[in-house]
């Protein structure tokens, strides 16, 4: 059974930095495309990034794009988010989700979501 965990949610000002980490407490990720989201009060679920199983292939919504990178370290067993220059706007709670194998960002495209991770973007 794969069970996802965000990590690495905070507080940041506009224009700082935060790293996430999504990793299992039950099986290998090296097997999944993983996917990033986020949630924000009164918006529906929206796809950051995603990532293919080996780390070749990467895509991004472009609200983030040139600001995050996604990356994933299969011997340690983690999906990483990098979020610089990070706005007011991308204030929500950050999710992480097994993809299942069509390359979109679509949250009912995914499955085996975290509990999610908050990270609020003020000054």
């Amino acid at each position: 059974q794969l069970q996802l965990v965000e990590s690495g949610g905070g507080l940041a000002q506009p224009g700082g930095s935060l790293r996430l980490s999504c990793t299992s407490s039950g099986v290998t990720l090296d097997g999944y495309a993983i996917g990033w989201f986020r949630q924000a009060p009164g918006k529906e679920r929206e796809g950051v990034s995603l990532i293919s199983s080996s780390g070749g292939s990467t895509k991004y919504a472009d609200s983030v794009k040139g600001r995050f990178t996604i990356s994933r370290d299969n011997a340690k067993n983690t999906v990483y988010l990098q979020m610089n220059n990070l706005k007011p706007a991308d204030t929500a709670v950050y999710y992480c989700a097994r993809s299942g194998y069509a390359w979109t960002l679509r949250p009912l495209d995914f499955g085996s979501w975290g509990q999610g991770t908050q990270v609020t973007v003020s000054s």
